[in-house]
């Protein structure tokens, strides 16, 4: 996926230079990111009922494909090696995840 991902953002970077002289900085590009969850929040809404929103579930599973591209090309714009970074943070949560289940204190008690 992050191979399909960066081709893409290169022919992008052609197509932002031939058309606007320019190609979009990073922050740009988060930027860009922000817009697409925006638009995921939007479809997620519809998807369980609460608006209407043209384009359905095809729409959704397009913005959640949007969004996975815009994760995908910061962690090469930054060199991130974003496997083991994701490994190392979930294998933190789990961690503090177990620690509070340890402690057997629910609420309310």
């Amino acid at each position: 996926m992050k191979q399909q991902a960066i081709r893409i953002h290169d022919r992008y970077d052609e197509l932002n230079r031939r058309e606007r002289g320019r190609v979009r900085t990073r922050t740009e590009f988060v930027l860009g990111f922000m817009g697409d969850v925006g638009g995921l929040a939007t479809l997620v809404i519809a998807e369980e009922g609460a608006r209407e929103h043209p384009g359905g579930r095809p729409a959704l599973e397009h913005e959640l494909a949007d969004c996975l591209w815009s994760v995908l090309i910061p962690t090469h714009r930054y060199n991130v090696d974003l496997e083991r970074v994701f490994h190392r943070t979930m294998t933190e949560l789990d961690k503090r995840i177990d620690t509070r289940l340890s402690q057997g204190d629910t609420p309310g008690t």
